[in-house]
């Protein structure tokens, strides 16, 4: 008899013996951010409007048509005067840059942010299990990463990974090469270092959709810590929810809207595409459809279920309506699943955009517009710019959940939902200037100071003297 109670017994020990080696399991494959560093250059790399119309005017293949182009680009662009450019723009050799000019913008970055960030957690670099770095227009030998392990002196046995041509979105495809590599190790730290790397990409012929990028792009950096050691939750900031990547490469207009090129006289630049917008859009939506049901409540999901089949049964032998223009207006209610939305710095427009598509106010887009403003568009680390400032705000709390979305060539959208582990209130990167923000606007001074242009007659013009 208690043979056959052992027998009878055995199944349910082995069955919960799974269901407890599942749950520990999953424990330690949770992604956690323990911290961050984001990257301010020093203020003797600032750009203001004077020394930025010094550079366009330093380029001799500029006439009067692509200056009132980048005029016009620059006025509306949103971007502040308080953004940073490389070194090698202050010594006016942006049209001859060398391979160490990329490497020491680099550097300048790794040291300063790993430095403060490892020293700040108390988290030795020889403890690193994991490192990836992407910087997508860089490629050095031996690698970003290899160097960042030989100035540390990491580990032989760590793991590292270096990603270039990722574009803008590279943060959340790092990311996602961490929480892979969670699900096999176990107690582990990770390092993911993104950037961008401008001094060998300063576009210095006249093609309006490369000169763009010009205007747009600024220097800046995060490093950020990582771990799934799950003894060490009550320590983190952010715990990963998910994570949803699309990827519209298939797609000929869209894998070419965004695409580093030479122009008719073979100089090299940033090709920025008028089919951007569109293709950026079906990206987005194609994004949100996999991620949607993944964050939001069942409750919002139903009734946006219900709101979309009486719509269409309404619809019912209506004729067609005309093609609208602009962003499409969702009918889910995001708000029900996100309490922030930390959105990346493409430009006005992009934020614009997603904040029409969502629904979004003035008060959530504010991060995004005072990044923008304050920092330009960082590439892949513009995100963690715009969490730092919520962080700054006092606005993250135990419990919020916030959605990060970003894009990047190829063309991809990315995006994952972090829940807020505990009360955050450090200031990061905006901590001695935050109580000036908002400021009461965001006009910058080019048009004031280059207004005139507008006015100018191409058969007469002249630049001024210096």
């Amino acid at each position: 008899m208690e043979l056959l109670s052992f027998l009878l017994l055995l199944p349910i020990l082995h069955l919960l013996f799974t269901i407890w080696k599942w749950v520990n399991d999953k424990r330690d494959q949770e992604c956690y951010i323990l911290d961050y560093q984001c990257y301010k250059p020093t203020d003797d790399r600032m750009c203001g409007t004077e020394f930025c119309g010094n550079v366009i005017k330093r380029n001799k293949n500029l006439g009067l048509n692509e200056y009132k182009f980048l005029l016009k680009a620059i006025v509306s662009s949103g971007i502040g005067e308080q953004t940073y450019a490389p070194r090698l723009m202050f010594s006016g050799r942006e049209e001859c840059p060398t391979l160490a000019d990329g490497i020491s913008e680099m550097e300048e970055f790794f040291y300063d942010s790993i430095g403060k960030l490892l020293s700040r957690s108390g988290v030795s670099p020889q403890e690193i299990d994991l490192l990836v770095v992407n910087v997508s227009m860089l490629t050095t030998l031996p690698s970003l990463s290899s160097r960042i392990i030989n100035h540390y002196k990491m580990k032989p046995d760590i793991k590292s990974f270096n990603l270039t041509g990722m574009g803008c979105s590279a943060s959340l495809i790092s990311l996602d090469i961490v929480r892979n590599c969670f699900k096999s190790y176990k107690n582990k730290y990770a390092l993911l270092i993104t950037s961008e790397s401008l001094s060998p990409n300063w576009y210095a012929g006249n093609d309006r959709s490369m000169i763009l990028a010009n205007c747009l792009f600024r220097s800046g950096g995060c490093a950020i810590l990582l771990t799934n050691n799950n003894s060490l939750k009550h320590k983190a900031m952010f715990k990963l929810k998910c994570l949803v990547r699309t990827h519209h490469g298939a797609r000929d207009e869209s894998y070419e809207c965004c695409i580093q090129r030479e122009d008719e006289k073979g100089r090299m630049g940033f090709h920025l595409g008028k089919n951007l917008p569109k293709s950026a859009t079906r990206a987005f939506v194609d994004n949100l459809r996999v991620i949607t049901p993944k964050i939001l409540p069942i409750r919002e999901l139903l009734r946006f279920m219900v709101v979309s089949a009486v719509k269409k049964w309404n619809r019912r032998g209506a004729p067609p309506k005309g093609t609208t223009q602009g962003p499409i207006k969702s009918a889910v209610n995001f708000k029900s699943g996100v309490d922030h939305f930390c959105i990346h710095t493409g430009g006005k427009a992009v934020i614009d955009g997603i904040g029409i598509s969502l629904d979004l106010t003035e008060y959530d887009l504010e991060p995004a517009r005072m990044t923008l403003h304050r920092f330009g568009n960082t590439s892949a680390s513009s995100l963690w710019y715009v969490l730092a400032y919520m962080e700054a705000k006092k606005r993250l709390k135990k419990g919020d959940r916030v959605l990060m979305i970003s894009f990047g060539a190829g063309f991809k959208c990315n995006s994952c939902l972090w829940e807020v582990v505990r009360d955050l209130d450090d200031g990061n990167v905006w901590k001695d200037e935050i109580e000036k923000y908002p400021p009461k606007t965001l006009a910058n001074p080019y048009l004031e100071k280059y207004g005139w242009i507008q006015n100018e007659d191409i058969s007469t013009f002249k630049l001024p003297e210096e």
